[in-house]
C-alpha cells in the first residue's frame, strides 16, 4: 500500500526539529525511519498525502525541508507522463504481440497418404480452423478431433495440436485389405531370347530348366497341370531370370560441356509477412546472361512460438558453360555408362549387368563410335492368356 500511495524521504535542516516531529506525529501524520544524520540534520520517510500536510508544521518550527528520495506508483506515473510516446509505443507493442499470438497463422497436415491435403483443410475450415482465425474462438482440441474424424470417412483418427500460432493436424487413415484382381488362367512365356539362370514356379508347371536357351514367346511355366481327364488350368505364377544380350550403337563426343559458377553474384532481400514477400533491396533486372538462384528463408520466433514474420535472402549466381576435353578412354567410359544406364532402366530395377563387349570402335570428327554388346541378367517372363476351347 505504501508503494501504491507513494513514499517520500526528506531531510530536515535548522529550526526546532524535535518539535516538528512530535507535533506532526501528534497531528496524525505517519512518519517512520526517523534518524539524525548530523547535529543539524534529520531524515525520515513520509506517505505522499502526509508530505503535503507538513508545510504548516515547517513554518511553525522554522525548519527547512529537502526531498532526497521518491518511490511508488504516483512517481512512476509522473515519469511515464514525460515519455508519452514511449508509453504509448510499449502499450501498442504488447497489445500487438497479444493479438498476433492469438491468431492462427499456419496449418500443417501430417500422416495423410490417400486423403489429399485439400480434403482435410476443407473439412477443417468447416470447423473454423483456417488462417487468421482467433485461436480462442476454437473449441477444445478433443472436440475438433472427433468432428474432423466424423467428417472424413477415410480417416480413422485425426489429432489436433495447437502450438503457438500453428495448428498441426495428424491423420491416421483407415486401412483396407488390398483388393486382388481376378486373374484368368495363363502361361508364363519368355519376353525375349536368352539363357535361363533361375526358374522358380509358385503355381503351374515349369517346362524349361536352368541354363536352357529359350526364344521369345516360348512357354517357361505352363498354366496346364495334370494329365488326361485330370488336366486343369491354373494361373501360372513364378520367377524366371535369364541372360539377355543387348546391342547398342554408341556415339560419345570427345568434348564435354558442364555448367560452372563464375564467382559473380547478386543478393536480394525480402521481408516476409504471413507468407507474402516484399522486396527491400537488390532491385533491377538480372545482369547475368545465365544464372542460378539460391533462396534461404529465416523466420522469426519468440520462445516456442513461430511468428509470421521473417526475411528471405535470394542469391543470384552467374553461371557459364565450360568445355572439357576428354581422352579416348574417358569418352568410351562415358558412352558405356550411358548405355548401361539405358539398358537397366528398360530391363527393370533387379537387372544386373554381367558383361560388356566392344565389337567395333573408331574415332572420327571429334567423336567415338562404338558397337557394344551388353549381357544383362534380368527377368525374362511375361504373361500369355490360356485360351480354353469349348468342351474342354
Amino acid at each position: 500500500m505504501q508503494k501504491l500511495r507513494g513514499v517520500a524521504t526528506v531531510r530536515i535542516r535548522g529550526g526546532r526539529q524535535e518539535e516538528l516531529v512530535n507535533s506532526a506525529l501528534g497531528g496524525g501524520l505517519q512518519l517512520w525511519s526517523i534518524r539524525r544524520t548530523s547535529v543539524d540534520e534529520l531524515e525520515f520517510s513520509v506517505m505522499l498525502p502526509d508530505f503535503f500536510r507538513l508545510r504548516p508544521y515547517l513554518k511553525r518550527t522554522g525548519c527547512r525541508m529537502h526531498v532526497i528520495g521518491r518511490r511508488g506508483f504516483p512517481f512512476w506515473l509522473d515519469k511515464l507522463g514525460n515519455r508519452k510516446f514511449f508509453a504509448v509505443g510499449m502499450v501498442l507493442f504488447f497489445v500487438g504481440m497479444y493479438l498476433l499470438s492469438s491468431l492462427v497463422w499456419e496449418i500443417e497436415v501430417k500422416g495423410n497418404v490417400k486423403l489429399t491435403e485439400e480434403q482435410i483443410l476443407a473439412a477443417a475450415r468447416q470447423e473454423g480452423i483456417y488462417p487468421f482465425q482467433w485461436s480462442f474462438r476454437l473449441p477444445d482440441t478433443d472436440v475438433l478431433s472427433k468432428k474432423l474424424t466424423a467428417e472424413l470417412p477415410g480417416a480413422a483418427w485425426i489429432g489436433v495440436e495447437k502450438t503457438g500460432t500453428k495448428i498441426v493436424l495428424r491423420v491416421v487413415e483407415t486401412t483396407k485389405p488390398e483388393e486382388r484382381p481376378l486373374l484368368s488362367p495363363r502361361h508364363l512365356v519368355a519376353s525375349s531370347d536368352g539363357v535361363v539362370t533361375q526358374i522358380l514356379a509358385e503355381a503351374g508347371r515349369p517346362v524349361v530348366r536352368k541354363n536352357a536357351k529359350v526364344k521369345k514367346g516360348q512357354i517357361l511355366i505352363s498354366g496346364t497341370i495334370g494329365e488326361g481327364k485330370y488336366t486343369r488350368t491354373v494361373v501360372a505364377k513364378g520367377t524366371v531370370r535369364g541372360l539377355v544380350w543387348h546391342e547398342y550403337d554408341i556415339v560419345s563426343p570427345l568434348t564435354q560441356q558442364t555448367k560452372v559458377y563464375t564467382g559473380e553474384s547478386r543478393t536480394k532481400w525480402y521481408i516476409v509477412i504471413a507468407g507474402r514477400s516484399l522486396q527491400v533491396s537488390g532491385f533491377g533486372k538480372n545482369p547475368f546472361a545465365a544464372s542460378q538462384t539460391e533462396t534461404r528463408l529465416e523466420e522469426a520466433s519468440w520462445q516456442t512460438w513461430k511468428l509470421p514474420l521473417g526475411r528471405m535472402k535470394e542469391k543470384v549466381l552467374e553461371t557459364e558453360i565450360a568445355e572439357r576435353k576428354l581422352s579416348r578412354a574417358e569418352a568410351v567410359e562415358a558412352g558405356l555408362m550411358k548405355a548401361k544406364a539405358d539398358v537397366l532402366s528398360k530391363a527393370g530395377a533387379d537387372a544386373v549387368v554381367k558383361e560388356q563387349k566392344i565389337l567395333h570402335e573408331k574415332t572420327d570428327n571429334g567423336k567415338v563410335y562404338m558397337k557394344v554388346l551388353i549381357e544383362v541378367e534380368q527377368s525374362i517372363v511375361t504373361e500369355m492368356p490360356l485360351v480354353q476351347m469349348q468342351g474342354e
